[in-house]
């Protein structure tokens, strides 16, 4: 199993975990990519933490959303929505994104379905989240969970594939790279 690590800001708030706590965590369980994700924050403390966390942190850094900061970490994470906020044709989408941070650094979106996935299969990206493979507490919003379909899924993408949502350290998946676990490496 390789892990990748889901720093949510409201998570650690909630339960009241410092972001130095959540990243010797993660460094415990071998995390080699850690995403920070703070949708409430102004760009000045997202970059605050993206600098702190980098300072502590030798894995890949990826900023869940904020594009602008890019200098700051290694990739950016956006979510289907996040995509269509930013032009309503996904592949212009990505390609405004790509030209901002540039060949050089990672570039991953989620998906839900198999019609996400082929279409990201076109699309110059480095990576997918799939799910959510379970409920889960982080993300209140889920359209559908997929439960043991994931692994078909994951199957037809061309780009690594980390599953998401309610992903626990214990899964076993064949066609997946990574389990992203946030709230599941502090409960």
């Amino acid at each position: 199993m390789r892990l990748y690590a889901l720093c949510d800001q409201d998570m650690l708030d909630e339960k009241g975990i410092s972001l130095d706590e959540f990243i010797a965590i993660a460094k415990s369980q071998k995390a080699e990519i850690l995403q920070y994700r703070n949708k409430n924050a102004p760009l000045e403390v997202i970059k605050k933490n993206l600098i702190a966390i980098r300072k502590v942190f030798d894995g890949f850094l990826i900023v869940n959303d904020a594009y602008e900061l890019i200098e700051f970490c290694d990739g950016v994470h956006l979510g289907q929505e996040d995509l269509f906020a930013i032009d309503k044709e996904i592949t212009q989408a990505v390609k405004i994104v790509r030209s901002v941070i540039g060949e050089d650094k990672i570039l991953g979106i989620s998906t839900h379905s198999e019609a996400e996935v082929l279409i990201a299969n076109n699309l110059d990206i480095n990576y997918i989240g799939l799910g959510a493979y379970r409920n889960t507490q982080t993300k209140k919003d889920i359209a559908g969970v997929l439960g043991e379909n994931i692994e078909k899924i994951a199957a037809k993408s061309k780009h690594l594939v980390g599953a998401i949502g309610g992903v626990k350290l214990s899964d076993n998946f064949q066609n997946i790279t990574y389990h992203v676990i946030g709230s599941g490496l502090v409960e």
